[in-house]
């Protein structure tokens, strides 16, 4: 058991802690996916990747990580495992198909770090699995977008056993800049679904906010220049109003339908442990396709700018 969360800052001098040539897959090469692998090759890791996407491992290998023919051969070579993947059925039948190929048979000490936005029974099933194996499974979301994951500057919740946690701290350190070991298994993505849920209300409270601003002669940059001094500031209004919505670039890298996903799954979760939600019911609400007129491709941050979002829509 966990007795208390560590939070820990990367040393990123000296390679962020990487064993030279130490095998570490990756399973997932998408916005995410793609920047952890780099990240892990420049942390003096010999990668071995894997993607449904050709043109994404086609990417990868010029940037000289292995490429695999499937997700069984890259764990079959690594005793580390990083799963970057869309949904918790895709992790768990990644595992699965683990389990039927023999890959965890023979052998002992394997962890799987998943940083999927992932499901709680979903990632306490399969370390419960796992571990009558001899194996480690991590649930370990992440915070910080492409960009974070890229330079190794991601935020990572961790859920699991605490043994694991630091067998696989090398890897972890690679990945994140601030790695917290929240508690035992599935704790890590009940962390992320609070805080996404979080993320989906200041989307709304932050655009409504500085729509009144702008309706009562105040520009909005003006107004964010006094809520970011004050206490009504939040990372959206401290970082992702003035990078991509005022900026009027809408190009977070994060999609409408992920944080759709993401809403979906912290009331799903709510309603498991019988939690009233009337606020983030709503905002589930205003959050889908109907009421927003975001279809799940548009970037996230288009909620900020709904007026903007409908003329582009005439535009086109």
């Amino acid at each position: 058991m966990q007795e208390q969360p560590v939070i820990r800052q990367s040393d990123k001098q000296s390679g962020s802690g990487g064993i030279m040539g130490q095998s570490v897959g990756v399973i997932g090469l998408g916005a995410m996916g793609m920047g952890i692998a780099q990240n892990l090759l420049r942390g003096e890791f010999a990668v071995l990747a894997y993607d449904l996407s050709q043109a994404a491992m086609a990417r990868a290998g010029d940037s000289g990580i292995a490429i695999a023919a499937s997700p069984v051969e890259v764990m079959h070579a690594a005793d580390t495992v990083v799963l970057s993947l869309p949904l918790a059925r895709h992790v768990e039948e990644t595992i699965e198909a683990g389990f039927a190929a023999g890959v965890f048979d023979n052998r002992q000490g394997m962890v799987i770090i998943d940083t999927s936005t992932s499901e709680t029974a979903v990632s306490r099933r399969l370390a419960a699995r796992l571990a009558e194996a001899g194996h480690g499974f991590l649930d370990a979301p992440v915070s910080g977008g492409p960009q974070g994951a890229a330079n190794g500057a991601l935020s990572m919740m961790i859920g699991g056993d605490a043994e694991w946690v630091a067998k696989a701290q090398p890897v972890l350190d690679s990945m994140a800049a601030k790695v917290i070991h929240v508690g035992d298994s599935g704790a890590g993505n009940i962390a992320k679904l609070v805080n996404n849920m979080l993320v989906a209300c200041h989307m709304l409270t932050t655009a409504e906010a500085l729509r009144l601003s702008e309706a009562a002669g105040l520009p909005a940059k003006d107004a964010l220049r006094v809520i970011n001094s004050a206490t009504g500031r939040s990372a959206l209004s401290e970082v992702h109003f003035p990078n991509w919505v005022l900026t009027r670039s809408f190009d977070s890298g994060f999609s409408a339908g992920l944080m759709r996903k993401d809403v979906r799954l912290a009331l799903e979760l709510a309603s498991d442990a019988g939690c009233t939600m009337p606020v983030s019911e709503l905002v589930a609400e205003l959050w889908s396709e109907a009421r927003s007129g975001l279809e799940d491709t548009d970037d996230f941050m288009l909620m900020g700018d709904p007026a903007a979002h409908a003329k582009e829509r005439t535009d086109d």
